[in-house]
Order: structure tokens, then C-alpha cells, then sequence
């Protein structure tokens, strides 16, 4: 494994990170390739329900801009945490640990969901993002 490539990795998931913290779509999804592959490890029956239009796959940077703005549209804003317990890199693969909390919007129901994010890095933007969560922590949240 390259230590540059290492390097790059670590510094882009530091700065998407800071920048999903910030909040704002566009600029998360400027650190994404024009086209990446993005999927959520969710029963496919699951995914794009109403309640939770933003579990889905995405391919594209303006599905990454989507995807900020429908998770933030469907939880109350200012009761939300994410607690980043780990970042393993090697080479252009990362692994994120965590756990977040939220708030349903549409129920009040708070939830905390333990989460691995694995992401790649090429060229200095992410082209892989597969998020496996605790889905039924939110499903539950938005039942």
C-alpha cells in the first residue's frame, strides 16, 4: 500500500466528515466523483419508502446532494449527533465507525443507529460509499 494514497484517504474522510457535520449537500457531494457507487446495506423492500426516502442507492454527485437534503428534511433539526468511534485506512479504502442519533420528523421518535462506512478514494474524491447501519433502529424511529 501506497503511504500517499493512505495519506489522500485519510485527509478526504476528514474532510467529508467535517463537511457532513457542516451540512451542507453541495459541498459534501463536491467531494464525490461525478459517478460513484453507493448503496445502503437495507432489505431491498425497504428501500425508497415513504417514510425514509433517502435509503437508497445513488450513483451520481447530484443523488449525494439529494440524499443530504432528504435526510435533513425528514429529521428535526439541532437533535441530531454523530459519534465517529474509529477510521481505519488502508490505501484508498476507509472504514468509518460510528453511531448516530436522530430525530424522526414525522414521528419525534429519537433513535441511535451504530454504523460502518466504508468509502474509497481515487483521484482525491470518494467512488465508493457503502453505509451498513442498524436499519431497524430506523425503521422503527419512522413507524
Amino acid at each position: 500500500m501506497s503511504m500517499a494514497a493512505t495519506a489522500t484517504t485519510r485527509a478526504v474522510v476528514e474532510e467529508l466528515l467535517r463537511r457532513i457535520g457542516a451540512g451542507d449537500p453541495e459541498e459534501i457531494a463536491a467531494l464525490y466523483a461525478e459517478r460513484s457507487d453507493w448503496k445502503l446495506d437495507w432489505p431491498e423492500a425497504e428501500h425508497g419508502r415513504a417514510a425514509t426516502p433517502w435509503i437508497r442507492h445513488r450513483s451520481t454527485r447530484a443523488d449525494v446532494v439529494a440524499h443530504y437534503r432528504e435526510l435533513a428534511a425528514h429529521h428535526v433539526p439541532g437533535q441530531a449527533a454523530t459519534a465517529i468511534e474509529r477510521v481505519l485506512v488502508d490505501g484508498p479504502d476507509a472504514v468509518v465507525m460510528g453511531e448516530i442519533r436522530q430525530t424522526a420528523r414525522s414521528t419525534g421518535r429519537a433513535y441511535r443507529a451504530r454504523f460502518a462506512l466504508h468509502v474509497t478514494v481515487e483521484d482525491g474524491l470518494v467512488t465508493r460509499h457503502h453505509v451498513y447501519e442498524d436499519s431497524l433502529a430506523v425503521a422503527q424511529a419512522f413507524d
